[in-house]
């Protein structure tokens, strides 16, 4: 079924952030950065014309005492950043390091203890699972981390580091090989899965010609903030990595497997956008849960109903597909 509403803007981009510092999530403090030194004169173009419309949202809906939106000036910021940096051709890397497969990073200057008791950044980012980012005069102390999943800019592929330009915050920085994939292909990001930490939803948009489509509007639960082992949703801009039709996790402080979750994107370390979790012994894929789109409750991951999991499994595609994370 096609819905076409019109929803354009000419607007400059001066793109600030959204989120404010609180005690409760250090993670935000890296969208107070968001691209603060760029402007863009842009037209962002975004019609309604969706491909998935099960659990459909409207623009604004109600929630308990208050209402809640799609965000479209926010997201059409965002956009305007996917647009800018594929003006001109360019060479794309993914940080990468999940489950520290390429070694704990280093501490880095000025570097803090949070409440998970992990060595985090003076931004709140973890170092765990996450990439050293060192300033290209100084290879030996890392200045701040990259998360892992984020989409930068290849300057300069060298012998030992890689120079990148980081997309979610402004800045050249260098970076031990190991840790940045390189995408060889000369890719293009036209689809974009769009998280709403603030009003618990989700979109998903792809540009076709000079337009952003909505393909997808629908209710969506994400990380919260209770340590030990439930973490917020990393805010930023990644990349769609790697995909599982079943995706199985473990128990809390134990790695005995407690169930699973139905068609998998995984977009930052152990963060996924997944379908309703399945706890053992039940097997059968459950559609919606009344939780969806109310509270931050899972583990760092973004829920999201069954099929519309696996509408954008199908939908989007691995090394080319982006999700954004916002406030």
């Amino acid at each position: 079924m096609k819905k076409t509403i019109i929803l354009s803007i000419a607007l400059v981009c001066a793109l600030i952030s959204c989120g404010k510092n609180t005690a409760n999530n250090s993670s935000v403090k890296a969208e107070n950065q968001v691209q603060e030194n760029r402007d863009w004169l842009k037209e962002v173009v975004i019609e309604k014309e969706l491909l998935y419309d099960q659990h459909t949202l409207a623009d604004s809906y109600p929630y308990k005492d208050t209402v809640r939106v799609f965000q479209w000036d926010k997201i059409r910021k965002h956009l305007a950043i996917v647009d800018s940096i594929q003006e001109s051709p360019a060479i794309w890397g993914i940080l990468q390091n999940k489950s520290n497969e390429y070694g704990d990073p280093p501490k880095a200057r000025n570097f803090k203890i949070n409440e998970y008791h992990s060595v985090t950044d003076v931004y709140g980012i973890e170092g765990s699972q996450n990439v050293p980012l060192y300033l290209p005069t100084d290879s030996i102390v890392p200045e701040r981390y990259g998360l892992d999943g984020s989409l930068v800019k290849i300057i300069n592929d060298g012998t030992d580091f890689v120079e990148v330009s980081t997309i979610y915050f402004p800045g050249n920085w260098i970076i031990p090989k190991k840790y940045v994939d390189v995408i060889q292909d000369n890719v293009s990001f036209k689809k974009v899965a769009v998280v709403d930490r603030n009003n618990q939803n989700i979109a998903t948009l792809e540009k076709v010609d000079d337009k952003w489509l909505v393909r997808s509007m629908n209710p969506a639960t994400t990380g919260a903030h209770h340590p030990p082992y439930e973490k917020p949703t990393p805010l930023g801009i990644f990349v769609i990595q790697e995909k599982r039709e079943k995706m199985f996790f473990y128990g809390d402080g134990n790695t005995i497997i407690e169930g699973f979750a139905p068609y998998a994107n995984r977009f930052c370390d152990g963060g996924y956008i997944h379908g309703v979790p399945v706890n053992l012994p039940h097997k059968d894929i459950i559609e919606f849960s009344p939780t969806l789109g109310t509270i931050p409750r899972s583990h760092m991951c973004v829920r999201t109903a069954a099929s519309h999991a696996k509408f954008i499994y199908d939908w989007a595609p691995i090394n080319n597909s982006l999700v954004i994370v916002l406030e």
